[in-house]
């Protein structure tokens, strides 16, 4: 049976559709293959998060100052920033440590009409030179960064930010209260339920992911944020355990 969601000439995701034996999720060439019908599938308000990156870059993009989409994936924040910084005289950096990601992402970056050229970077995010930052994006890229790094990351970052910059952080999170994770996880598997994911599909991926994808909690996040040097962090985005914030460097 054909999926009613899929788009015209989208690869549809059955990765997991079959019964395989375990492991931990890489986004190795066939996970680049499917990734924008999985992840439309999976991340409740996907859609919404990525014109609205275009929008908040539009606001706090400065001339002579470099943008960074860091985890870029398929390059779809990385569009939004592009065309969010218009005509100003900025760069733009993404950056994956896939290859695979990095080759269709360069597909996405030559098809887009946008005139502002794009930097791809294979490389890992820890090791990625930051400098005089305006707007830094990591969507859902944060998660699969090892706990113990984290704090470097975000340090690294703020002080590459300059005074009125911003960091754009969306993140799978957990929640302090174990009622209010189950029924938040519930309602997570209800939506991809309701776009077409089976039982079997979502318990593998699940089981997969969690040996590479550690949620934290809101306040984790916020703390850290604070403490590696940006002065208000705001939920800007929410749905079911999927957020968006933006942190942002007093001027």
């Amino acid at each position: 049976m054909s999926d009613p969601n899929k788009k015209p000439g989208q690869a549809l995701d059955r990765l997991y559709a079959s019964e395989r034996e375990s492991g931990e999720f890489r986004f190795d060439a066939s996970v680049a293959r499917v990734f924008p019908d999985m992840i439309r599938r999976s991340v409740p308000g996907y859609t919404t998060i990525i014109p609205m990156i275009e929008v908040i870059t539009e606001q706090y993009a400065r001339p002579g100052s470099h943008c960074y989409d860091l985890g870029c994936s398929l390059g779809a924040s990385t569009l939004a920033m592009r065309h969010g910084i218009g005509d100003r005289d900025c760069s733009l950096t993404g950056v994956d440590n896939s290859a695979a990601m990095i080759e269709r992402c360069e597909h996405y970056i030559a098809l887009d009409d946008h005139p502002l050229p794009v930097t791809l970077r294979c490389e890992d995010i820890l090791d990625t030179f930051i400098d005089n930052a305006s707007v830094t994006t990591l969507n859902f890229t944060l998660q699969f960064v090892a706990p113990e790094r984290r704090a470097e990351l975000m340090t690294r970052i703020a002080d590459a930010t300059l005074p009125g910059g911003v960091l754009i952080l969306s993140e799978k999170i957990r929640f302090e209260s174990d009622a209010e994770q189950a029924i938040q996880t519930q309602l997570h598997h209800e939506f991809k339920r309701a776009n077409g994911y089976s039982d079997l599909e979502i318990s593998q991926k699940r089981s997969a992911l969690e040996q590479v994808l550690i949620p934290e909690t809101l306040t984790e996040h916020r703390q850290r944020l604070m403490k590696a040097g940006f002065n208000q962090v705001l939920v800007w985005y929410q749905c079911f355990n999927f957020v968006s914030m933006l942190a942002i460097k007093s001027p």
